[in-house]
């Protein structure tokens, strides 16, 4: 009974190395450091939202086979989240207020980033004006780094492999 309570099984294995490797990247000093996105609480959930858009973006092509671990990798950000905020002292009233403006903040930006990219150049820069850069004034060319950078990503996530990605191994481009 007890190894079935505190076993975890490889796709939540998966999960949380695929959670901790794309924080890692929203984490990078360059963003904050060369690029204006915010060195703040939003700035940092911002990014870490911007990765998640990535990676959930590439999972999305094979839906079928990856819509559970998807599930799975939104529901451990949202944890994660979570204990962050409890961890800063929020209490337990005001962390369900905050994770709500979260999530709602969280879809608001995935919709804005998914329909950015259905639409022509300019409105890629103008979602990452409202959501990465929302609460401070970005510099064009800030804007325009991280509107290069998104799609680079996306395209060489494009070439990773599903099963790996979904085994919790992922390549961000440099």
């Amino acid at each position: 009974m007890f190894r079935k309570l505190f076993r975890r099984d490889s796709e939540s294995d998966a999960v949380h190395d695929l959670y901790a490797s794309l924080v890692e990247q929203a984490r990078q000093q360059e963003f904050y450091e060369n690029h204006s996105v915010p060195d703040s609480l939003d700035g940092r959930f911002d990014m870490i939202t911007l990765h998640m858009f990535l990676v959930l973006h590439r999972l999305k092509t094979e839906k079928e086979t990856t819509e559970t671990f998807s599930q799975k990798l939104f529901d451990l950000m949202f944890y994660d989240m979570d204990l962050s905020l409890r961890e800063m002292g929020v209490g337990d009233v005001g962390v369900g207020k905050r994770v709500k403006a979260m999530l709602q903040g969280f879809y608001g930006r995935l919709a804005a980033y998914e329909e950015a990219l259905q639409q022509k150049e300019g409105s890629l820069d103008g979602a990452l004006e409202r959501n990465l850069y929302g609460t401070t004034k970005a510099d064009q060319k800030s804007v325009q780094y991280m509107r290069e950078y998104l799609i680079r990503q996306i395209e060489h996530l494009k070439d990773q492999d599903i099963a790996k990605i979904m085994a919790g191994k992922i390549t961000f481009h440099t």
